[in-house]
């Protein structure tokens, strides 16, 4: 039998999902419950592959801009919409400045548009 991920949204209303039955396949034991998953198990899948590639390459986010093909401060970016999604806020000036440099890298603004912008904290 081939193994899909658990929902957690409902597919009729978008609600969230729990868990109700747990099943061993090594005996058939059946456990019946209301059960709440991990905080992982509830993130969206775009969230999920970014953790296991931050966790493969042991945190190294140079090493998952490689491999992403994508620039720093976007994986900064997805680091920061993962932990929010956990529940751990980044800071609001750490994405103040994430979005100079991510406006920067675009060319929507100039190097020292940029450099005013991240030494006067505006953005």
């Amino acid at each position: 039998m081939v193994k899909k991920p658990m929902p957690v949204r409902c597919p009729a209303c978008e609600g969230p999902l729990s868990v109700k039955a747990l099943y061993c396949e090594a005996c058939g034991t059946e456990v019946l419950g209301r059960f709440l998953p991990n905080e992982f198990a509830l993130l969206p899948r775009e969230h999920l592959d970014f953790l296991r590639l931050f966790v493969k390459t042991r945190g190294n986010l140079k090493e998952v801009e490689r491999i992403l093909g994508v620039s720093y401060p976007t994986v900064r970016a997805r680091l920061d919409a993962l932990l929010k999604a956990l529940g751990y806020e980044a800071g609001e000036e750490e994405g103040d400045r994430l979005q100079v440099l991510e406006a920067l890298r675009r060319g929507e603004i100039s190097v020292e548009e940029a450099v005013a912008r991240l030494r006067g904290g505006k953005s």
